[in-house]
């Protein structure tokens, strides 16, 4: 496939055909609130950590996204050091506050990697992951980590992330298919992070979302989302579910 890879502050002008770009996130995924508030601040406050891949006809066809935050140094009002087990969330939410208070970055950390649906199948995703990792150490750092939503896992909401994360094939590769991109790349599991993305709404809003009855009674219960990777948690009695989806935290040593 005949594709240049750049970042967004290289070539400004890919700006809108970038958000114009077909993804496949579900609906709901949308209404973490980290998201709406950070997602589309990236390509104006970190543009040179934005990756877009184009054709040979200049249409972008993939976009990869990482922010770089401190991962090492001292937080304030504490210590950071460990992957946070908020992870996507947090690890956005860090970035933005290192931002603001010019504290110094030591670590980048991926926050999506998109795809045109049509250009699935080919290998675009782990070349976007690895660009987004030299993109990395060119810009001096060691590290790139990446909290990772499991491509397959929708299909066993009810298995516990850490089996899930941890199961592999007959080669010793994930059995998942994007920690199998990660992996081919040089990534490692580090741990599961628990809280990584928070959807909370009414049930009004769940069944705008997902099309779902998200009916009935009788105290608490479990949902399962097409798309989400584990059960979403709903209380009909006061008409509301959260959604609060793990990922993994997959580490690559530059």
């Amino acid at each position: 496939m005949d594709l240049t890879i750049t970042t967004l502050a290289e070539r400004p002008g890919l700006a809108e055909p970038m958000w114009a770009m077909d993804d496949s996130w579900d609906e709901f995924v949308g209404h973490d609130l980290v998201a709406r508030s950070h997602m589309s601040r990236i390509p104006d406050e970190f543009p040179e950590y934005v990756l877009l891949a184009t054709d040979g006809q200049e249409r972008v066809v993939a976009r990869a996204f990482s922010v770089p935050f401190a991962l090492r140094s001292e937080e304030r009002g504490g210590s950071r050091g460990e992957l946070p087990d908020g992870g996507w969330d947090q690890v956005l939410v860090w970035a933005f506050a290192d931002r603001r208070y010019g504290d110094e970055t030591d670590t980048v950390s991926a926050i999506e990697v998109v795809v045109d649906p049509a250009r699935q199948g080919h290998g675009l995703s782990g070349r976007m992951v690895a660009a987004m990792r030299e993109n990395a150490r060119a810009q001096g750092f060691a590290e790139v980590v990446a909290p990772v939503r499991p491509t397959a896992k929708h299909r066993e909401p009810a298995t516990s992330m850490e089996e899930y994360a941890r199961r592999t094939r007959d080669d010793g590769l994930p059995y998942d298919p994007w920690l199998r991109v990660h992996a081919r790349v040089g990534g490692v599991i580090a741990k599961v992070a628990p809280a990584s993305m928070t959807v909370s709404g009414s049930l009004a809003q769940w069944r705008e979302w997902t099309g779902l009855p998200f009916d009935g009674s009788g105290g608490e219960r479990l949902v399962e989302v097409p798309g989400a990777l584990v059960p979403v948690y709903c209380t009909p009695e006061r008409d509301c579910a959260v959604y609060v989806e793990p990922n993994v935290w997959v580490r690559h040593a530059l």
